[in-house]
């Protein structure tokens, strides 16, 4: 009553709203506050004695990290000598990496983790997204089948699943995809200290009802949510992606260049869960990119060829304003 009377009727106010509302001043505040630093960006493309081209960055002066701030690279005047001098000077091979790298999926959804995916993928306000996932759990009318519950509680803090649906993915995962594409030991993930436990994750209640078979009797916001449920359920108990990564670094006079690419060995989850957007703000959800240029094989030593070098201006930018997603997480 005290918010109707004084700033719109019919508003709440509570404890979750008391809170999000202090999280997004003091962002503002941070935003208002903060003072933009110039700097500038450095690439260059190179060609080696093998094909193809390939650019980098600027990495190191001397031996400090390339950051917003340096003297360097602070002003154009200050950019513009460098760049005179890196034309001046010699690009010469002085390290080569190569490794095989493994990516797990994420975890199957929780509450939280469906909202962020839904808003990063499929652009799906949280009520929208909470909306279409609750009639998935009532269950949809599937023609000859009958009304069938699609997805288990979507209200959900845990990562558990049930033995009997892991076994079940399983076994799906082996008849679609193959041996290689599970894992000899079942994948299994833990909580976070502190969560209730009480529901599963957000899963399909029975994986061999694929989305495409369902497409036909769902209106296109719960077939996308349930096909986003799926994907993520599958790949969550299937092999890692392996890559192999390939970091060059090229020396001139005092500066020191990379360039990094990525070839995928052996897709994994991602047969199932494909390069999607971001999955969720978290260390297993960087963007995945198995299609990075590749590099091309060069010897330490090797001395290289500048075909182009370009100096972009940037400005430092202030923390984002939240999103629906980043709101929730």
């Amino acid at each position: 009553p005290i918010l109707w009377k004084h700033v719109k009727r019919g508003i709440s106010a509570g404890r979750v709203q008391s809170v999000a509302l202090k999280l997004i001043v003091d962002r503002e505040r941070e935003r208002r506050a903060f003072e933009p630093v110039e700097h500038w960006a450095l690439k260059v493309k190179l060609e080696g004695q093998n094909p193809p081209p390939f650019r980098a960055d600027l990495w190191k002066i001397g031996t400090k990290t390339v950051a917003p701030g340096m003297k360097d690279i602070g002003s154009e005047e200050a950019a513009g000598a460098l760049v005179k001098n890196v034309r001046a000077g010699t690009f010469v091979v002085d390290a080569v990496e190569e490794k095989e790298r493994s990516k797990s999926a994420p975890p199957p959804f929780t509450t939280s983790s469906l909202q962020q995916v839904a808003n990063r993928a499929l652009g799906y306000p949280a009520k929208k997204t909470m909306g279409a996932a609750q009639k998935l759990y009532e269950g949809v009318d599937l023609g000859e089948r009958g009304t069938v519950a699609l997805i288990t509680y979507m209200r959900t803090d845990s990562v558990r699943i049930a033995d009997e649906a892991r076994k079940a993915a399983r076994e799906f995962i082996l008849s679609a995809y193959g041996e290689d594409y599970a894992p000899a030991k079942a994948r299994a993930y833990k909580t976070k200290d502190g969560a209730q436990d009480a529901h599963e994750a957000c899963r399909p209640v029975d994986v061999s009802i694929t989305p495409e078979s369902v497409k036909p009797f769902l209106p296109a916001d719960q077939f996308k949510l349930y096909q986003l449920i799926w994907r993520r359920f599958v790949a969550s108990q299937m092999s890692p992606a392996r890559f192999h990564d390939t970091t060059v670094t090229a020396r001139n006079g005092a500066t020191l260049w990379r360039a990094k690419g990525e070839r995928l060995l052996f897709p994994g989850f991602l047969k199932v869960q494909g390069l999607e957007a971001p999955t969720e703000a978290d260390p297993d959800a960087e963007p995945l990119d198995g299609q990075s240029a590749q590099l091309p094989k060069v010897a330490v030593g090797e001395e290289l060829r500048l075909l182009d070098l370009s100096s972009e201006q940037k400005f430092t930018q202030p923390p984002p304003r939240y999103s629906e997603a980043t709101l929730v997480k």
